[in-house]
């Protein structure tokens, strides 16, 4: 056995379809460093940044140190390669979720909605100021797009308005549910021109004036992640801090559609979470004088449990295949985000219910899996807007309204 084919099963014994072995030596090695830089230092305490909703926050910069962009290993064998791997995305997203959700979304949003947002939404100029810097995680972003009123509508929704006085934009209005508002250095945030009625994005400092921005409270899962309220009064940006290539909701969905297989990947990761989490108390947990492990009924639902996430680590494995040959398809992201998440619900589940009362108890971690699960449901489409664009493909008949 090859230290490749070593570090792989150690790492991830649950892939039993050996999607992994496709990552280079590289990539492997980075993953493995990944791996136990989670377990060494985060471990003993992120159930109880989950209980009180508290941010680990060397965590962000335990993670630019990692140089996840660019290091060389991740290119070792990709001569010519300018970006990390597709493969490498989903297993670095599917690690960090099988560790914790709350991390896994902070993540997500800072190197993809975020940094995705001055990627394709700026100037040559915007990108060579910000996109080394968000890359390095010297600036801290989020993605404010969601308002009180608006979710899944916010296409044809956005109430954010921007006004421009011949020199400056004014923007007003309110976002809701951004995740880590309040610790960014900038946000990319999006308003409609009320001149053309289009949407636009702007990038916002929290610390401008007319910009207020307070945490939500008393959330059932992702404890971990600040989510934010951003009300905006009369907050001025200058055309320089237009995000010169956001002109239209098109411009906004490319963002998103870009993100959603990372949603797939963040479901599948959690499975495999609530999985291990639920081997390691019924290996310990006794019952009628012996392990629950040891009974059939328990033994049944890991199976389903280890089914579900095969499937899924397929899927995601797969997806990334595709997207690393270009091939960002809208059906393909929605399929898998829609499934991956609805057998993430199901799994956390069963694995709640093996666990008993102590699966209600903060202290354990399959309670927060659970509970995480709720939001990985929700967020980036929920379960029935992506149905419905899988719906749209195969019908040819678009049911939203």
């Amino acid at each position: 056995m090859t230290e490749k084919e070593q570090i792989l099963k150690e790492l991830y014994p649950e892939d039993i379809l050996n999607n992994a072995k496709e990552l280079t030596d590289g990539e492997v090695k980075f993953l493995k460093q990944l791996d136990d830089l989670l377990e060494s230092k985060y471990r003993d305490s992120i159930n109880d940044h989950w209980a009180n909703a508290t941010v680990p926050e060397e965590f962000f910069d335990d993670m630019g140190k990692l140089n996840y962009f660019r290091n060389p290993l991740l290119f070792e064998g990709r001569e010519g390669a300018k970006t990390p791997s597709q493969l490498f995305q989903f297993f670095m997203s599917y690690t960090i979720a099988r560790f914790d959700v709350s991390l896994v979304t902070l993540l997500g949003v800072h190197q993809g909605l975020g940094h995705n947002a001055f990627l394709f939404g700026g100037s040559k100029e915007q990108i060579a100021k910000y996109i080394p810097k968000l890359q390095s995680h010297e600036l801290r972003t989020c993605f404010a797009l969601t308002e009180p009123d608006h979710g899944s509508d916010v296409a044809g929704g956005l109430e954010t308005t921007a006004k421009f006085d011949g020199e400056n934009w004014i923007i007003n209005g309110a976002k809701k549910w951004i995740g880590g508002a309040n610790v960014s250095d900038v946000i990319p945030l999006f308003a409609v021109d009320v001149d053309t009625g289009k949407p636009k994005g702007f990038i916002i400092r929290p610390e401008q004036d007319g910009v207020d921005i307070d945490v939500i409270e008393n959330k059932i899962a992702l404890r971990i992640i600040p989510n934010t309220n951003i009300r905006l009064d009369n907050v001025i940006v200058k055309e320089e801090d237009r995000l010169q290539n956001i002109n239209s909701f098109k411009d906004i969905a490319k963002i998103l559609y870009s993100t959603r297989a990372g949603v797939s990947y963040m479901a599948t990761g959690a499975m495999a979470g609530a999985l291990r989490a639920t081997l390691d108390y019924v290996t310990q947990r006794k019952q009628f004088g012996k392990e629950i492990s040891k009974y059939q009924l328990i033994q049944e639902k890991l199976a389903m449990m280890q089914g579900n996430l095969a499937h899924a680590i397929s899927m995601s494995a797969q997806l990334a295949r595709m997207q690393e040959n270009g091939e960002y398809d809208e059906v393909a992201t929605s399929t898998a985000k829609m499934m991956n998440a609805l057998r993430l619900r199901e799994s956390v589940a069963m694995g709640r219910g093996i666990t008993g009362g102590n699966g209600i108890l903060a202290e354990y971690d399959i309670a927060r899996f659970f509970s995480d699960a709720e939001a990985v449901y929700t967020y980036e489409g929920t379960h029935e807007i992506n149905a419905l664009v899988i719906g749209r493909a195969l019908t040819g008949d678009s049911a939203f309204i």
